[in-house]
């Protein structure tokens, strides 16, 4: 652990927690894993839950599920980022920073613009070029530092989310969140059967050879990609509509 690796205590971590922190083995991961169920929305329940919310929120979930933007993504997206002329989202993942140049759906493209006059006054300069506040005009995903020095993690996108997953009855499995709508880009994202785009677009580290080698991927990978998704979402509506 850190503390005895820095030399701040004499006693080892073993002694002092036995082994109620070691990580258990693979097959009790999976077992946990198969009994909470997929963390994956289907298309009718990603279709309710749009159709509930206030724009705001619509905007953060069609990113969430137009390009695999999570939490801490959608918090700090900037306006800059978006390129409203020519479509693009061109943001490097804040958790990595690796790049990502994802195409945005008309429909995202069309809320965000519903959505941003009605932006509420950022509280702090350092917040003013971001397209998703809180109504205090807070960031939905931040760290506060009390004055004591002590910081506390506060996600108010994650609460908000479960409170509509609870008020549609769309939380009978555990871990259902937000960020599963990421874990739905990879899944029917990669019906595209093109996984390198679908990585792009994600903004997944890779190691390989391969990408040490890749410098690029070509604009129409990456719009076939997240089209694959967008048919699957909104296909049948497209359909209709085009009758």
């Amino acid at each position: 652990m850190f503390a005895e690796k820095n030399g701040l205590i004499k006693v080892s971590s073993r002694n002092l927690f036995g082994t109620q922190f070691e990580k258990p083995n693979a097959k009790t991961i999976r077992r946990d894993r198969n009994a909470a169920g997929p963390n994956l929305f289907e298309r009718e329940e990603i279709l309710r839950i749009l159709n509930a919310c206030d724009p705001q929120l619509k905007a953060m979930v069609l990113l969430g599920i137009n390009g695999g933007l999570g939490n801490t993504d959608v918090a700090q997206l900037c306006k800059s980022r978006i390129d409203f002329t020519t479509g693009w989202l061109d943001y490097p993942r804040p958790k990595t920073e690796i790049s990502r140049r994802i195409p945005l759906w008309p429909e995202t493209l069309e809320v965000l613009q519903e959505w941003l006059p009605h932006r509420p006054k950022s509280t702090d300069p350092a917040n003013a070029g971001l397209v998703f506040l809180t109504v205090k005009g807070n960031r939905w995903a931040r760290v506060n530092r009390s004055e004591d020095g002590k910081y506390t993690a506060i996600d108010a996108l994650s609460a908000r989310f479960k409170k509509l997953l609870r008020s549609l009855d769309i939380n009978g499995r555990r871990s259902l969140g937000f960020y599963c709508l990421r874990h739905c880009f990879e899944t029917y994202g990669g019906e595209s059967r093109d996984q390198v785009a679908v990585n792009a677009v994600m903004g997944h580290v890779d190691p390989s050879m391969a990408a040490n080698y890749r410098h690029r991927i070509s604009d129409e990978r990456l719009h076939f990609v997240v089209n694959v998704v967008r048919d699957w979402l909104f296909g049948e509506q497209k359909e209709e509509a085009e009758k």
